[in-house]
């Protein structure tokens, strides 16, 4: 086989010219030329020539320097040839130079050539400049200039310490991608080990990360991964660390911005990001864009509450949606979004094709939150007091960020109380502190103010004791905390769905503190506010929203396009209007009667409570149950805990027959199963035996 001549290789070496420096060369010969190019002619004579000079009438004006005792008599037009000869070129500004004995002797002789030669140009004195003064005032602004020119060409052209276009602090970089990049192998890896709970989000973004690890089994079956994922939920739950999750499971390249990033001031710089973004993520691909907060970038256009006046995020908007759409299925750069009000987005933005799936990333329930307490509780310092169980129960409704705040702000209470372990006191002083906020227990209330806080108080514990749809209890304080001089505490039940009767049963649980004030007192206050708030905004909703009212039923006027947002008008007529307003002062009234009804039946256990709330100014559900005994319904909560505690149960005395150890994950816990479920279960089991 023949063999091919190698190449010789080029070693000689080259040299790149920037076409900056040639403009710097020819900007710099200007200054040069116009620098040398205007020379004075210049004569040094004796100062008998100058009084010679002077008696001719040749001279214009001069001028002394004082400190070197030197004239400069400036020749005018007529007489040049006469000074300096016809081989001299001729300019304008000549002059000659003489060296005089001393100030006085000159002024003499300008005196005689006055009054005896007619001398009848200007004299002037000055002081004369130091030599490097003079070079430094007529030569340091061209250097300058020129300096500052040299280093605005470099930035541009890519040197200097900003990095390639200026780098990220160039001043010529504005147009470049603010996306922060999290290489493999630089950074610390997070991965689904260190996200509690998002069971379910979870399992959806596996798959984006079984294609980054092994793309060919995708692909070799024709099949398409998403090109986008959009993480939609509430603030705090963990959309961001779930990203980063998928991109330290897959351990590519992660690219972190959020929306207003790509915002600016200045026309068309948005759009030049974004393709900066994606031909970085290109170069770095397979990979991981991830854009939190979209929805500053992402609304709909056409409802700008600006009335069209942002065309600059328009324009970004565009462009995203064109680079999105551009690169191939397979590339490997595949987009994650955050936000938590996908209702305002541009639909084009969700279409298939851009972000194909939208991944909800809900609230932690009761089972989530335990393994989040579990996370958050491996750097603190606890006793045995401390349970993760026992702390969900204590935090509904909180998100991931939450918790991890109640177990920062537990660990510095126990520090300020110079406690060696974390308590549970200081937990649950913790989620006190960050739901009513900081403790007045030096504000300042008087005996009267006291005992009607406490009655007040008394009769929303008292109803939600009572009443089977109320949230139950965990404790009361009349000790002032933030803006309220009172607070009461429940364990809200998870629901799925919410019944007319559960909420009315709230509704009468609500307004518990203003019946008992007119009943026991006499007298109502303006310590209510925030139970008349809520009170009426419930009803508004069972009125116009999920349509429970009599007169108005099944009609709602909710919407969740947000299309009325920024409607001036009503989606419905005055007259509607006024059966609506009806409607709801009808069921805030039916639901305060019943209030007053309950409590005047249970006065006596009422008034025990509320003195005890004057004597210890913080009471228990313990302290309810001796008053009104044992609670006859058990809430949803409860039961979830019951059926959980069963089922560990069951798990271990199998574990223990087998001999096998605990399995480290536990499932979802089983809800008892109703009568009806099991007769329903019984005649299907019927019905197959008779098919058979």
């Amino acid at each position: 086989m023949e063999k091919k001549p190698l190449k010789k290789e080029n070693k000689t070496p080259q040299f790149h010219i920037n076409i900056y420096w040639i403009y710097a060369l020819i900007f710099a010969g200007i200054l040069a030329v116009s620098f040398f190019s205007n020379k004075e002619t210049v004569k040094e004579v004796s100062m008998t020539e100058l009084e010679k000079y002077v008696k001719n009438g040749w001279v214009e004006k001069m001028v002394v320097q004082k400190q070197k005792d030197i004239v400069e008599a400036y020749i005018n037009d007529t007489s040049f040839v006469s000074v300096f000869g016809k081989e001299t070129q001729k300019v304008k500004g000549a002059k000659v130079i003489t060296t005089i004995p001393s100030a006085d002797r000159f002024d003499s002789f300008v005196r005689t050539a006055k009054e005896q030669y007619g001398y009848n140009g200007d004299v002037n004195y000055k002081e004369n400049r130091d030599l490097l003064m003079t070079i430094l005032i007529n030569i340091l602004p061209f250097i300058i200039l020129i300096a500052l020119w040299i280093f605005i060409m470099r930035r541009m052209s890519g040197g200097g310490a900003g990095g390639a276009g200026g780098g990220a602090g160039g001043v010529f970089s504005v147009g470049k991608s603010k996306a922060r990049l999290f290489d493999k192998g630089t950074d610390s890896r997070v991965t689904f080990k260190d996200v509690a709970g998002l069971t379910e989000a979870k399992q959806e973004v596996e798959e984006i990360v079984a294609f980054l690890k092994n793309p060919s089994k995708y692909t070799e079956l024709g099949g398409k991964i998403p090109k986008g994922a959009l993480l939609v939920g509430p603030p705090g739950t963990g959309k961001t660390l779930l990203a980063k999750a998928v991109a330290g499971e897959a351990d590519v390249p992660f690219f972190s911005l959020s929306g207003s990033d790509f915002v600016e001031m200045f026309v068309g710089v948005g759009a030049s990001r974004v393709r900066d973004l994606f031909r970085q993520a290109k170069e770095k691909a397979p990979c991981i864009v991830f854009i939190d907060e979209i929805d500053a970038v992402g609304r709909a256009r056409g409802k700008n509450p600006n009335m069209g006046a942002n065309d600059e995020r328009e324009n970004t908007l565009n462009q995203l949606l064109t680079e999105m759409d551009g690169f191939g299925s397979n590339s490997g750069v595949i987009i994650l979004a955050a936000t938590n009000r996908a209702d305002i987005l541009d639909k084009a933005l969700l279409r298939a094709g851009r972000f194909d799936r939208q991944i909800n990333v809900d609230l932690p329930d009761i089972n989530e939150r335990r393994e989040i307490f579990n996370v958050h509780l491996r750097p603190i310092k606890i006793d045995e007091s401390v349970n993760p169980e026992f702390m969900a129960r204590q935090t509904p409704g909180f998100s991931g960020a939450d918790i991890a705040n109640v177990c920062n702000e537990a660990a510095l209470i126990a520090a300020r109380k110079n406690k060696n372990m974390v308590q549970k006191q200081d937990f649950l002083d913790a989620v006190d502190r960050i739901i009513g906020g900081l403790e007045k227990k030096n504000k300042i209330t008087t005996i009267s103010e006291r005992k009607a806080i406490a009655v007040h108080e008394a009769g929303h514990a008292t109803l939600s004791w009572l009443l089977e749809f109320a949230h139950p209890l965990v404790k009361v304080t009349i000790v002032p905390r933030g803006k309220a001089l009172g607070a009461a505490w429940y364990l809200p039940e998870e629901r799925q769905l919410t019944t007319k009767e559960q909420m009315l049963d709230e509704m009468c649980s609500t307004l518990g503190g203003r019946a008992a004030e007119e009943l026991f007192l006499g007298h109502v206050s303006t310590g209510a506010l925030n139970d008349l708030e809520r009170v009426t905004k419930q009803a508004y909703a069972i009125v116009v929203y999920y349509g429970m009212s009599i007169s108005l039923n099944n009609i709602s006027y909710f919407d969740s396009s947000g299309s009325s947002e920024f409607s001036f008008s009503k989606p419905y007529s005055e007259k509607t209007a006024e059966a609506i307003d009806k409607e709801v002062k009808t069921l805030v009234a039916e639901q305060y009667d019943r209030a007053k009804f309950i409590l005047s039946e249970n006065s006596t256990s009422h008034n025990k409570l509320a003195d005890l709330l004057v004597e210890r100014e913080v009471i228990f559900a313990e302290d309810l149950e001796k008053v009104f005994g044992k609670r006859q319904w058990t809430s949803r909560t409860e039961e979830i805990f019951e059926a959980q505690k069963k089922q560990d149960a069951d798990i271990a005395l199998a574990a223990m027959n087998s001999g096998n150890t605990l399995p480290e994950e536990k499932t979802d816990p089983i809800l008892p199963e109703t009568a009806e479920v099991e007769e329903e279960k019984a005649e299907n089991r019927k019905e197959k035996t008779e098919d058979q």
